[in-house]
């Protein structure tokens, strides 16, 4: 199955993805990117490092049959509802199911720890993302959150509010 748990030994190469998916050139290859909004990193090993040290935290990844990660998901257990953030697929293989796979994935991993309810943060304006979500089954809860302002996910270029998205599983 080329979805599995991460581990510690992975962060170099999970940083280099979801940067890839999120900031900066590479990712405007893909229909994920958030260049033009966030400028600045999306993560860096030190932060993923932390994660791996939350034993609430998994992280999983899709492998390509090189043993390349070509996707991840963060997961979060808080209670029975599981968080789902940090969402990406390389740029060039956006559009090839890698991402309908890890959401199966985490879907799983939901039921796996008795999480009923599988909770997301999407930026307000990316229409396209939430309809995507949307068409797998997750909907909107009339819930809007600030972006983060600390910085540690990259500095807004405008104001950005966050949706909160929701799947009963």
């Amino acid at each position: 199955m080329p979805v599995s748990k991460a581990s510690l030994a992975d962060v170099s190469e999970l940083n280099i993805l979801v940067n890839s998916a999120y900031r900066g050139e590479e990712s405007k290859k893909g229909w994920t990117t958030e260049a033009d909004m966030i400028s600045g990193i999306r993560i860096d090993e030190a932060m993923l490092t932390e994660y791996f040290n939350n034993e609430l935290v998994a992280i999983l990844k899709y492998t390509d049959e090189n043993g390349l990660i070509t996707g991840c998901v963060y997961l979060e257990v808080k209670g029975t509802k599981l968080y789902l953030g940090m969402f990406s697929v390389s740029p060039l293989l956006q559009g090839k199911g890698v991402g309908r796979t890890l959401l199966e994935a985490a879907e799983a991993y939901a039921r796996q720890f008795n999480c009923h309810t599988i909770t997301m943060t999407v930026i307000s304006t990316r229409k396209e993302l939430i309809s995507w979500y949307e068409r797998r089954g997750y909907s909107l809860t009339g819930e809007i959150q600030p972006f983060h302002d600390h910085g540690r996910f990259g500095e807004p270029k405008q104001v950005i509010e966050l949706v909160v998205m929701e799947k009963t599983v």
